[in-house]
């Protein structure tokens, strides 16, 4: 939940880098509450041909700027410009390649994009535990 939390916090923060982890956390939970969403929409207002999932379309608005920049983001970890982004654009093969990308493990230490954002986790020890 604190991936998805600094991914809003920084919601038009498009340098630095993202980790597998953080980019995956905030996949996995803004589809969690977007499919919460369309359920309640459908739900209320029915699957009539005319209705529109309200709370679906503002679901997604609000996470798309923040999800553009985590994107841009986990590019630049694996050491590739966000206009690698625009690659999804190539039939098949574009959206393919861009998720073998991000599913690309990314640099150890600084690049030229940025510290390493594992490198705190790297170098504290773990937490006690009572």
């Amino acid at each position: 939940m604190n991936a998805y939390l600094h991914c809003m916090r920084h919601y038009a923060d498009f340098s630095g880098r993202a980790s597998r982890s953080e980019y995956w956390l905030f996949v996995l939970v803004f589809l969690v509450i977007y499919v919460v969403c369309l359920f309640i929409d459908y739900a209320i207002i029915g699957t009539a041909p005319s209705a529109v999932p309200v709370l679906g379309t503002l679901a997604y608005l609000v996470h798309f700027i923040p999800g553009l920049a985590v994107l841009v983001r986990r590019l630049h970890d694996t050491v590739r410009s966000g206009w690698w982004l625009l690659i999804s654009l190539v039939p098949v093969l574009g959206s393919i390649w861009l998720l073998v990308l991000l599913c690309t493990e990314g640099t150890y230490g600084p690049n030229e994009y940025g510290p390493d954002p594992n490198a705190f986790y790297a170098t504290q020890p773990p937490p006690l535990r009572y």
